[in-house]
């Protein structure tokens, strides 16, 4: 048996609670995920305006999605393991804190390198919270609601774009982008109160540690979710980081509509964050598979039908459904290949998921500068569609999936 089976144990028994207060928990969690969300893809929507303002290139400005990601993937398990033997509650609440300077640091960054100084600071607090609360769902809700919640906590990647982007970007249109960063440290504090309000004390069970985390890369199930991940999330951030750019400059995009594009974007990512989540569970490789061969069809085709708006909202609404249900895929993947260490499995998707993120932007940044935004979009497609062969390799090599260890 491998060291990640063997290392972990159940967390503690925790009190009985009411419904009403297991689930508020479980929307606190959702709710600080989605501030971390909305502030590591904020810089999106305002890519051109806070380059305007420190008089640098799109794919300079780039670097905002990139510094995160980054860092996220070393703080996952460096936090995660350093932080083992602390009650979680109190993890979360530090993040969510941590978001907040972020937040406030931005908005008054009197120089590009200051922004960037904050985002490292997102990296962190992605890192950490993201790898403790992608998995607290069984410790807070009932065995027969964990499915439910899971799909809850992760609704919060999609509200993230149709909610957040869309308004941080009206916001910065309204009053500039300071003021976007401004309101978003604002609601990172009420979230924080509302975390420490509603969230029970969560001891530490035994902690990850990271020959836990080695072990699980012998699995031959773990290395397909790290490599489908990877040429997913590569695909979507290599793109997406430059839509922006790429509604002005080829759809011919006003700046005022394309908040309405990216709001419509965002609705459709909610619903394929449900339909992902409810069909995962069954059917965990033709879901995911199918997730990346619609956002490999929509990028590929914005170049030729995204000139015109009809053309241009169509393929978005079929990429947000599409990679709505992309994350709540890769987390199941992950928790599949290693169902006897939830957190460890949390830890390596966060680091995989961000790690692909900061790399994507990167790719991207350097293409959109030397090429056009409709490279990006060919590549990013291109990328997507190897994501749907390496699944299908998945199944004609029969690999089964383990079963949870015997008590």
């Amino acid at each position: 048996m491998s060291t990640a089976t063997t290392t972990s144990i159940d967390p503690p028994v925790l009190p009985t609670r009411s419904p009403l207060a297991s689930w508020l928990a479980v929307i606190s969690v959702m709710l600080g995920i989605f501030s971390i969300v909305t502030t590591e893809i904020l810089p999106i929507g305002l890519l051109t305006s806070i380059g305007s303002s420190f008089t640098i290139s799109d794919g300079m400005a780039g670097l905002m999605m990139t510094m995160p990601g980054f860092l996220a993937a070393i703080s996952a398990p460096v936090v995660t393991v350093a932080t083992g033997r602390i009650d979680r509650r109190l993890m979360l609440g530090a993040f969510i804190l941590l978001l907040a300077l972020a937040n406030f640091l931005a908005a008054v960054a009197s120089s590009y390198w200051l922004v960037l100084v904050s985002r490292v600071l997102v990296g962190v607090t992605i890192g950490g919270f993201w790898s403790i609360g992608a998995g607290l769902a069984g410790r807070l809700v009932p065995a027969e609601s964990v499915g439910r919640a899971i799909a809850v906590i992760f609704s919060a990647v999609p509200l993230g774009s149709v909610l957040g982007v869309p308004l941080g970007t009206f916001i910065g249109d309204v009053a500039g982008w300071r003021t976007a960063f401004l309101a978003m440290g604002i609601l990172t504090l009420l979230v924080f109160v509302m975390l420490l309000l509603v969230v029970p004390p969560l001891p530490a069970g035994e902690p990850t540690r990271l020959s836990v985390l080695t072990g699980m890369l012998r699995s031959v199930n773990t290395r397909f979710a790290l490599v489908m991940t990877f040429l997913v999330v590569l695909a979507h951030f290599g793109a997406y980081t430059y839509v922006t750019p790429f509604l002005e400059q080829v759809t011919h995009v006003s700046s005022g509509l394309i908040t309405v594009y990216l709001l419509i974007y965002g609705a459709a990512g909610v619903a394929g964050n449900f339909l992902g989540g409810s069909a995962v569970a069954r059917y965990p490789r033709g879901t995911f598979a199918a997730a990346a061969l619609v956002m490999a069809g929509a990028t590929v085709l914005l170049p030729a039908l995204g000139r015109g708006d009809l053309g241009a909202v169509a393929l978005l609404v079929l990429w947000g459904v599409a990679y709505g249900a992309v994350p709540v895929c890769s987390q199941t993947w992950f928790a599949k290949a290693s169902p006897d260490s939830p957190e460890a499995s949390s830890v390596l998707f966060t680091a995989s998921f961000q790690a692909t993120i900061s790399i994507g932007a990167l790719v991207g940044g350097v293409v959109v500068d030397h090429s056009s935004p409709s490279m990006v979009m060919t590549l990013g497609g291109t990328s997507a569609a190897l994501m749907v062969l390496v699944a299908c390799f998945h199944y004609v090599r029969k690999i089964s999936w383990p079963g949870p260890a015997k008590p």
